[in-house]
């Protein structure tokens, strides 16, 4: 744990207690604040108290006393409107925060000798799949390593605070919109896509909300930029102009003439002005497909910009494992592919995943995000067959009607097993079963990691289970 002292003697409320919301609890607790934590659900209430963590109806104290309040990421800040907590503290002037300003917070007042190295990634899709990619290079160079903020364990959760210690925090809009001291060594922003528009209104506040990665850099900081759409692009000119802190472009479908590419399966880094091959991804299966060259060519820029090593970089690479639910290999059986792709909860990031294979049986649906899967357009000549579930089946089977075969499964435990029988009928060799749904999961699952794990459980079932005739019909 890191213990936040600023807040020492002084009454602190915090708001959310999920995962971010306790540690933040328990950090100002550590540090000598007296903390008033609150969450409108009487099951995260009764969990807070069981661990410890003093529980007060902030909604009912004199909000002219708490020094701050912590808001959980999830707690609408602005749009559609703001939840009730961020009007009282706006009212009395409270300042609101999360916990990555904690954090930073808790850096900042460290000795410039013993401050650790900051890298932070953000981006709409990619992000979890960087970060971790990131902190195995690390790792690989023997460095001391932590993982957190929207992966992984809350990143106050972590070991306390030491010089030799790199973090790599993965950012969500949600949290940066919540941050403003933080200071990154190395700021990684991959892309910018629609979503999260019922969070921050239209694509102008998501995209400021994002910009904030790149705060207080200076000198000898470094951002890290994909410059393959059209706003990241144009931010990255900006900084560029600006010249505050050193700026590294990247892309995974154009040659750079300064920057990091990654064209043809080669990560080529051009940031000297000379392009030169630095790393083959043909040998790194866990980075199969478009986005994740991208994904490599920015961990590539960060590792190297924090002074890594070329070749410790491009071995690692090899070594990486991947993360769950993100073009997971699950199995084969029989012949069949089965590929967990639940991370996919908006239609840009299933058409990374639709890229990598030239055909699939296509298992879809949950709760769809604005725009549906109008944009999957140009990859419907690879579906063999789209199998339709969750609240989002008829509006898909209404868009793919006449251009790829449906059949409306339902619910994933039948799609998994229809997609498998007709995949075995093809003929084919090697066909797919993909799992990358383009939609939110919350209508039939807990979360897309539930959903993922239901799938790798309804497949391995499928091990055991006896010979089926092939089925659904279009």
């Amino acid at each position: 744990m890191i213990p936040i002292t600023e807040f020492k003697g002084r009454d602190v409320a915090v708001f959310g207690l999920a995962r971010t919301g306790l540690a933040a609890a328990k950090a100002l607790a550590a540090g000598g604040a007296r903390v008033h934590a609150w969450d409108d659900s009487d099951v995260s209430r009764a969990k807070a108290a069981a661990e410890g963590v003093t529980v007060s109806d902030i909604n009912s104290r004199d909000w002219r006393t708490f020094a701050a309040l912590v808001l959980s990421p999830g707690v609408p800040l602005t749009f559609p409107e703001p939840h009730r907590v961020v009007t009282l503290a706006e009212a009395t002037g409270v300042p609101i925060m999360g916990d990555i300003e904690l954090f930073a917070r808790a850096v900042n007042a460290l000795p410039p000798t013993q401050r650790p190295k900051l890298i932070g990634v953000t981006g709409t899709n990619g992000k979890s799949t960087t970060s971790a990619l990131i902190a195995h290079i690390l790792k690989e160079a023997g460095k001391d390593v932590r993982l957190g903020g929207n992966i992984g364990d809350a990143l106050l959760d972590q070991p306390p605070l030491h010089a030799g210690a790199y973090y790599v925090i993965e950012l969500s809009s949600y949290q940066l919109d919540l941050t403003s001291s933080l200071r990154l060594d190395a700021a990684v922003w991959l892309n910018l896509t629609p979503d999260h528009l019922d969070r921050h209104g239209d694509m102008a506040a998501y995209l400021e909300a994002k910009k904030r990665i790149f705060l207080n850099q200076g000198a000898g900081d470094w951002a890290i930029i994909g410059v393959d759409d059209a706003y990241c692009a144009r931010v990255c000119t900006e900084l560029t102009r600006a010249g505050a802190q050193h700026v590294a472009p990247i892309s995974s479908g154009q040659a750079l003439g300064r920057g990091v590419s990654a064209l043809n399966g080669k990560i080529i880094d051009a940031r000297s002005g000379r392009s030169e091959i630095v790393a083959d991804l043909a040998q790194a299966p866990a980075l199969a497909g478009k986005h994740n060259a991208q994904n490599a060519a920015a961990a590539y820029a960060a590792a190297a910009a924090l002074g890594i090593d070329t070749r410790v970089i491009a071995h690692a690479f090899t070594t990486f494992p991947g993360l769950p639910h993100r073009l997971e290999r699950v199995a084969s059986i029989e012949g069949v592919r089965f590929i967990n792709d639940s991370k996919a909860t908006n239609a840009n990031a299933a058409a990374q995943a639709l890229a990598v294979y030239p055909r699939v049986y296509w298992i879809a649906g949950g709760v769809a995000k604005d725009g549906g899967i109008d944009e999957l357009a140009p990859f419907f000549p690879r579906m063999a067959k789209a199998y339709l579930i969750g609240q989002s089946a008829g509006e898909f089977s209404d868009v793919l009607r006449g251009k790829v075969p449906v059949t409306m499964a339902g619910n994933l435990e039948a799609a998994v097993k229809l997609a498998f029988n007709d995949a075995k009928a093809s003929g084919e060799p090697h066909p797919v079963v993909l799992l990358s749904p383009a939609c939110a999961s919350f209508d039939q699952f807990k979360s897309y990691e539930d959903r993922g794990d239901q799938f790798r459980k309804y497949v391995n079932a499928l091990q055991d289970a006896p010979p089926q005739r092939s089925g659904g019909k279009a």
